[in-house]
């Protein structure tokens, strides 16, 4: 029997209710006031992995079933090509639209209907890119010599063991690859991901002008707003972690100012501890809210809210949040920093989130996750945010209410937008964990997902979040008993504010309407048949 989802009356005409920007950002040097993206949910999706085509069959979502749902969509990496190493994430060129999307007129020509987000994939480039090749084939003679790093450039005096157990890895290995250039030169490459994906020095002229092309390809399609992928390690610097240090600050400042210049906002990947989240957000236009998937989760869990209302009241207000996303579930941004600072949750805490999921997912995660695949981060699991809770759609339902009156703008990953399960099927086919939450969806099976309660909940709570006045306002959050968490937003006369109790578990949305008449909504009992 399908959930019963009791829904008194959902804020009556809330597609009429007035627009707001998005939400007060704190200034940081170069800062320019300017408008910001826009303080509506966003769409995030692979173009052909929801379309099942191209830019023209996302386009026809858009403008069609999900017409009015967005305020924008960011498109994971649509260049050349999109079936590389990683997903799109290993560029060969980073300028060209993959032709089996479509052209840069098509992405245009998305950007009138939605605000676009795209990828500015900073730290590294395709072995199989036309300059790696040059260097490959020419060596140190090469034009582009300098823009690929190796253990020489980082290093030229040599390296101590302590500078190279001093890196920071997302990967339990050195970031090193060794390779015999056509040119027959022996290399040890950068290669902090995999050695498909080769580091460049972001210094370098060569590369400084590949980034500044992409860019202005960015400007001329329309793309409001840039992800910085992996920013965070683009400077190596001998005797540092080369993560996240002083010098990369200064990077991301003079990229952002490069990119505010040709009227782009900057969205900043960073996995890290939460103050150092807080300490990036004062300096940065956008950050991602990574704490979040993992509090809610524990929440849900343990029936204990404290850990999630604490952060919310310290959060960045400039966040990007999200419940799911093309990477898998993070556990890094809410454990104890190196240096022994304790995290969001403890240790023990942690272990046990991570064993509920296995053990929700029916040990799908398990085999998605770690050494069970060949993406072995040390900080992510691999699962639908869906099957993490164990299917449970009213648990779902409260997370997702939970993200959208979290500060900041909410993003919703197409997978856990159509209630998607793991694809168990294609994780057997590549063998590589993430692609357990990276399903290609057919026109059929949208069709299907369109029709089931869960994802019609989640539109209207989506339209809610587009429409409703108040989440341009000032935010509460309290926790009045360990198991309830109660959220509000005010702005002037007009107000919303969500109740969980998660020992029910169960959730309420009360606030006002256009003619400022009380209405509300619920979410109901776990305990009802799924």
């Amino acid at each position: 029997m399908k959930c019963k989802y009791v829904i008194f009356i959902l804020l009556q005409k809330i597609e009429n209710l007035p627009r707001k920007t998005g939400p007060h950002i704190p200034e940081f040097a170069g800062w320019e006031k300017r408008q910001t993206m826009k303080n509506q949910v966003q769409l995030i999706a692979y173009v052909d992995r929801l379309s099942g085509g191209g830019f023209d069959g996302l386009d026809g979502l858009l403008s069609g079933p999900f017409a009015g749902v967005f305020g924008g969509a960011h498109l994971l990496p649509f260049f050349t090509p999109i079936d590389g190493a990683d997903a799109g994430f290993d560029p060969t060129d980073h300028t060209q639209v993959d032709p089996r999307l479509g052209t840069w007129e098509d992405v245009r020509s998305l950007s009138d209907t939605v605000e676009l987000v795209a990828d500015l994939i900073v730290n590294h480039i395709s072995s199989s890119s036309p300059q790696f090749l040059d260097f490959s084939k020419n060596g140190s003679d090469s034009q582009y010599a300098g823009m690929f790093l190796t253990l020489d450039n980082v290093f030229p005096k040599g390296a101590r063991e302590s500078d190279l157990l001093g890196i920071y890895r997302p990967r339990p290995s050195l970031p090193f690859s060794p390779v015999t250039l056509l040119s027959g030169e022996r290399k040890l490459l950068w290669t902090t991901f995999n050695p498909e994906q080769v580091d460049i020095d972001v210094r370098h002229p060569r590369a400084e002008a590949y980034l500044d092309s992409i860019l202005r390809e960015f400007q001329a399609a329309g793309i409001k707003m840039i992800r910085l992928d992996a920013v965070g390690y683009a400077i190596k610097k001998p005797g540092t972690s080369c993560f996240m240090i002083p010098e990369t600050f200064d990077y991301i400042a003079e990229l952002t100012a490069g990119a505010h210049a040709l009227g782009i906002e900057v969205l900043v990947e960073i996995h890290s501890h939460y103050l150092k989240q807080i300490e990036i957000a004062r300096q940065v236009d956008w950050v991602y809210d990574f704490a979040l998937p993992p509090l809610v989760l524990h929440a849900l869990f343990k029936r204990d809210t404290r850990p999630l209302a604490h952060w919310l009241s310290i959060s960045p207000r400039n966040a990007v949040t999200v419940l799911d996303t093309h990477d898998g579930i993070g556990v890094i941004d809410v454990g104890a920093d190196e240096d022994g600072t304790p995290g969001l949750l403890s240790p023990e805490e942690i272990d046990n989130l991570v064993e509920t999921i296995h053990q929700r997912s029916r040990d799908q995660s398990r085999k998605a996750t770690g050494a069970a695949a060949s993406n072995l981060d040390l900080y992510q699991v691999n699962c639908t945010f869906l099957d993490a809770l164990g299917g449970r759609e009213p648990d779902y339902l409260i997370a997702r209410a939970l993200q959208f009156f979290a500060p900041g703008i909410p993003q919703v990953y197409y997978v856990g937008l159509l209630g998607g399960a793991n694809d168990m099927e294609l994780l057997a086919r590549t063998g590589v964990g993430r692609d357990i939450n990276r399903h290609y969806y057919t026109t059929g099976e949208i069709d299907d997902a369109l029709r089931r309660p869960l994802v019609q909940k989640q539109i209207e709570l989506i339209r809610l979040r587009n429409a409703h006045p108040a989440f341009g306002g000032e935010f509460q959050v309290n926790a009045p008993t360990v198991n309830r968490i109660e959220i509000r937003w005010t702005l002037r006369e007009q107000w919303i504010e969500l109740r969980a109790d998660l020992s029910v578990p169960s959730a309420s949305i009360t606030g006002t309407s256009p003619a400022g008449e009380i209405r509300h909504m619920a979410i109901p009992d776990a305990s009802d048949p799924v």
